[in-house]
């Protein structure tokens, strides 16, 4: 079914022609190149783009440049593809409050997302006919912000009619995923009923969508596999994983979003947090609402939080799984369920590769999982890999992230569909 569903997703996102704009090529020479597949980094490579789209990548000695393309020179850097966040989210935020959520709001959020080098943005949930505009609207070689797919609401229900017909909804709407939670908030809340989350299953498989369920418990992500749920949006945090849910991740074939920064933000702003200080963090950062989490108001609620106090203890959880299901060779895509308020989208996915490597994965493992692999996941066919054919989405680097994952941080330039992204 997974499979099926994925193929479909992938036709939808490429329904739309190109727009004419940015005609002609434009060669980047020299530089390391990491296409985001499992294949070894070309050294002195070269990748054409030509009307939006990568024409060739490879070895410079065995690439023939167009005639009349622009050559930028990009010796001694790096280049790899745009960061894609699985689980994002593009809404209503601004600064620490909702209730924003309008066409220009959502452009200055994928600006954001473009400006830290993510350009393809996976929404789960709470998106809105907005955003469903702009996502119809970015198939196009002008290009020039963050990508989006688009999820429309997360999915509540207290009848198996209501669950139907809220999953028919959001499909009538174009969705490219249906997102659900099944979670109890730490107790405080009562988690969907199993029949309704079958039901929700099975009417999404009718309608031909993938479902991403948003959990904590190692009991329920088990469940959820067993009833055909396609994409795990967050970590298990409850319990070691054991060798039974690695093997239905793998017979399945169903990826697993470990969501690192999410928790982070549960609890980091008990105290002033060392990113306060990042110039790469501060470049984006707006100061009013840094003084607002500086408040030592809201700093002693949320010491004084029990809930953020178990959340904690979580994210130990989440790192110590995250390794063992990269060793075991489960499929892991970056996300970080950023866009919610004190969830900085864009540098929280930096954030969130750095955590992955601390948690284990080396660094090419947290760049794949944060491109090719990620594409996959969220079934984007034509992003994600510096492979012909694909929109010329890629970033220049002024040192190698392989080497060190910090150095995701030394973006120089992001190239959306071939189109410079405006610093």
């Amino acid at each position: 079914m997974r499979s099926t569903i994925i193929s479909l997703l992938a036709l939808l996102t490429v329904f739309s022609l190109p727009a004419m704009a940015n005609e002609g090529s434009l060669a980047f020479v020299g530089a390391r190149i990491i296409d985001g597949t499992a294949a070894e980094p070309i050294e002195d490579g070269v990748v054409v783009i030509t009307d939006g789209r990568i024409r060739t990548v490879g070895p410079r000695s065995a690439v023939t440049i167009p005639e009349g393309a622009r050559q930028i020179n990009v010796s001694g850097k790096t280049i790899m593809p745009g960061l894609i966040n699985s689980h994002g989210h593009v809404g209503d935020t601004l600064g620490l409050s909702g209730g924003e959520y309008n066409t220009d709001n959502l452009l200055r959020q994928l600006s954001l997302y473009a400006r830290y080098g993510i350009t393809t943005v996976n929404s789960l949930g709470g998106d809105e006919e907005e955003g469903f505009a702009l996502r119809n609207s970015q198939y196009d070689q002008a290009l020039d912000r963050a990508r989006l797919l688009v999820s429309g609401s997360v999915v509540v229900g207290d009848s198996e009619e209501a669950i139907r017909a809220e999953v028919n909804r959001n499909a009538d709407r174009g969705a490219n995923f249906i997102k659900v939670r099944m979670d109890d908030n730490l107790g405080a809340t009562e988690k969907m009923p199993k029949n309704l989350f079958d039901a929700l299953v099975d009417q999404a498989h009718i309608r031909r969508l993938p479902v991403a369920v948003h959990l904590f418990y190692l009991d329920d992500a088990k469940y959820i596999l067993n009833s055909g749920a396609d994409l795990v949006a967050h970590s298990v945090r409850d319990l070691p994983v054991d060798s039974e849910f690695i093997n239905l991740l793998k017979s399945k074939d169903v990826c697993y979003i470990p969501t690192l920064t999410r928790e982070v933000s549960t609890f980091v702003y008990e105290s002033e947090p060392g990113f306060f200080s990042d110039p790469y963090f501060l470049q984006e950062a707006d100061p009013v609402v840094l003084q607002q989490l500086r408040s030592p108001e809201r700093q002693s609620r949320m010491r004084n939080s029990s809930s953020a106090q178990q959340y904690k203890i979580a994210l130990d959880v989440a790192m110590a799984n995250i390794n063992v299901l990269n060793a075991s060779g489960v499929k892991i895509a970056m996300g970080t369920d950023s866009g919610p308020p004190a969830r900085f989208q864009g540098y929280f996915v930096h954030m969130e590769m750095h955590m992955m490597v601390e948690a284990g994965l080396s660094p090419i493992d947290a760049i794949r999982a944060s491109t090719g692999v990620a594409a996959d996941c969220i079934g984007a066919r034509d992003v994600g890999t510096l492979e012909p054919g694909k929109w010329g989405d890629l970033l220049v680097l002024g040192a190698n992230p392989a080497e060190n994952i910090e150095n995701s941080k030394s973006i120089e330039s992001v190239w959306i569909a071939g189109n410079r992204v405006a610093e």
